[in-house]
């Protein structure tokens, strides 16, 4: 049975600087969602004869996350509480200040800098940076990270050493006490495990809005990975997928993404999986694989390596230390 994930559900809030910004604005909620976000913005959820206060109320207190697009305009329309984005405000303080909850909030710079962009009561507050063009991938992966609780976490602790080992002549390196969660990656020493494709996630394929503008038909699709592959596996495949060894002309770069146990490709159709995608994922996966175990090959044999000389140095220390004599 396929594991079901609920998406992580997202409210945008933003002002209406001009037509470009809204613009900006619903791509950058568009591909949120491609890339399996819950994303509700006015210009979706509101028709005319709603009450806009109401729509404000319920999408800041029922949605997970909300994301503030900050620009010189919005900031001075926070701070000094005008029109709706002064009332989104005062509910978002409202919410800080009785549940504490500061980790729902996230500010996104799109224009001007922290100074004169970010209300003041968001002010030191960790920031995703989207405001180049075009906005940096880093910071997007930074953002679906979080939406989606894939960020790295602290590896579990380790037992206390003994009195014995703190004391003795040699402690045991730094080094050597982490190389089990260096190891991660590894069956054995200097053996990379292949990462796989299991199958795609077909609970989890996303949907087409259909609403007529460009791109609308298209939506998300992840794949099952047999295990969570490392960053550095992930940061390859990216960039291996963007330009492969072999492709068509029909496919899409800049459509991979890797969360965690899954690829997701984003912007294309469960069509188009199956007559062009599917034949690049094997070919990208397996050139990654390669490469990868490569490099932990090439790791495992400078560290054996390294290790030999250490042990040569310490056997020759010790056998001239023999020789010498204060008798």
């Amino acid at each position: 049975m396929t594991e079901q994930h609920s998406p992580p559900k997202v409210f945008v809030s933003y002002s209406w600087d001009d037509e470009s910004h809204k613009s900006w604005t619903r791509d950058f909620a568009t591909r949120l969602r491609a890339d399996g976000v819950d994303v509700t913005i006015d210009q979706w959820a509101v028709v005319p004869g709603d009450r806009l206060p109401h729509f404000m109320e319920q999408a800041i207190r029922e949605n997970s996350y909300v994301l503030i697009v900050c620009t010189p305009k919005y900031k001075l329309k926070s701070d000094n509480r005008q029109g709706g984005v002064g009332y989104e405000g005062d509910i978002m303080t409202a919410e800080v200040y009785s549940k504490g909850n500061h980790r729902k909030f996230i500010p996104i710079l799109r224009s001007g800098d922290w100074e004169t962009a970010i209300p003041s009561w968001l002010s030191g507050k960790y920031s995703i940076d989207l405001s180049a063009v075009p906005y940096s991938e880093d910071q997007y992966r930074d953002l679906l990270a979080t939406l989606h609780n894939l960020r790295d976490q602290a590896p579990p602790l380790g037992p206390a050493p003994n009195h014995a080992n703190l004391n003795r002549a040699n402690p045991i390196p730094i080094r050597e006490a982490v190389k089990p969660f260096l190891r991660t990656q590894e069956k054995s020493e200097g053996e990379f495990e292949p990462v796989k494709i299991v199958g795609v996630l077909a609970d989890e394929v996303g949907e087409p809005l259909n609403d007529g503008t460009r791109g609308s038909a298209l939506y998300a699709v992840p794949f099952k990975l047999s295990r969570a592959p490392s960053s550095e596996w992930s940061d390859l495949f990216i960039r291996t997928w963007d330009h492969p060894p072999q492709w068509t002309t029909s496919h899409r770069p800049g459509i991979a993404r890797v969360q965690g146990d899954r690829i997701v490709l984003t912007r294309t159709t469960i069509e188009e999986v199956k007559s062009t995608h599917r034949d690049t994922l094997k070919l990208v996966v397996d050139t990654v694989n390669t490469q990868i175990a490569e490099v932990v090959k090439r790791r495992h044999a400078a560290e054996q390596a390294k290790a030999d000389l250490q042990q040569k140095h310490k056997e020759n220390v010790r056998r001239i230390a023999d020789d010498v004599k204060f008798d």
